[in-house]
Order: structure tokens, then C-alpha cells, then sequence
């Protein structure tokens, strides 16, 4: 099909009038319409938990003992002279105690010199006896089931 060019001129100047006189499309928005429905949530939480104990046993005073047969004391006194002990801090706790001097404790001496005898002399400073530290950890852990229920 040859056409000429005043035929062509005729058919674009019919499909511009149809063009500028047709009516304008447009879209219709498409919007759901849900009645009723249900939604379900599940949620479970785990939480770690760390737990430490600190125990530490203190001794807070000293204790000199004197034990034995065939022994006597050999000065003005059978109790021991104190001296402060220098401060030590344990987990933050800074403590001074006071015990026995060791330089000027009291002497002991043979009642019957050449005789059997037996004789013990202990000492027990005062001060952290022992620490113990207990550390355990645990997991809690909590679920949430949720169901929500739509109607219209």
C-alpha cells in the first residue's frame, strides 16, 4: 500500500484529532478488603545470667597457745606484747591487724633442767583464714505465644 504524501497528511492529522479529543485514562487503586484473618507470634527469649560469690573467713584477733610438762616462764610476763601488723587489701577491703610481736614474746624455760619435758608453743595470726569463690551461670529463658483475631 503506497500512499502519497498528502494521503499521509490526512491520516495523521485524523489520528491527532482523535488524540486531543479522546477522554483521559486513569487507574483505579486496587484496595484489599479483608474481613477477618488471624496473625500468630511466637517469641522466645533466652537471658544468661552470671552469678559469683566472694566468702572470704576472717580471723580478727591472734591466738598464742603454751602447752607442755617441765616447763616454767622465765620473765615478768606470760603474755605476749602487740604490734600492728602493716595494712593489705583483699577485693577492695584494706584491713590492719593487730598481733604478736614476735621480737619480744615470752620465754620459756627446763623446770628441772636434765628432766623429760614436752612443750608446744603455736601462734595463729589474725587475717584472711580462707576465700572461696563460687561462680555459676543459668539460662532463663521465657516464650510469648500471641494469636490476634481480625473481624469485620
Amino acid at each position: 500500500m503506497n500512499l502519497r504524501l498528502d494521503e499521509v497528511d490526512i491520516v495523521l492529522t485524523f489520528l491527532s484529532f482523535i488524540l486531543l479529543f479522546s477522554p483521559a485514562v486513569q487507574a483505579v487503586p486496587v484496595v484489599p478488603q479483608f474481613t477477618q484473618g488471624t496473625q500468630t507470634t511466637h517469641t522466645e527469649t533466652t537471658t544468661k545470667i552470671t552469678e559469683t560469690i566472694n566468702s572470704i573467713d576472717i580471723d580478727t584477733g591472734w591466738q598464742y597457745t603454751v602447752t607442755g610438762t617441765n616447763m616454767k616462764h622465765s620473765g615478768s610476763s606470760a603474755s605476749p606484747t602487740t604490734i600492728t601488723a602493716p595494712s593489705q587489701t583483699t577485693d577492695g577491703i584494706t584491713y590492719t591487724w593487730v598481733g604478736l610481736d614476735h621480737s619480744n614474746k615470752p620465754n620459756w624455760e627446763l623446770e628441772i633442767p636434765g628432766s623429760a619435758f614436752q612443750f608446744t608453743e603455736t601462734y595463729a595470726a589474725p587475717g584472711v583464714a580462707s576465700q572461696t569463690i563460687i561462680q555459676r551461670t543459668t539460662d532463663q529463658t521465657s516464650i510469648t505465644d500471641t494469636t490476634s483475631i481480625f473481624q469485620q
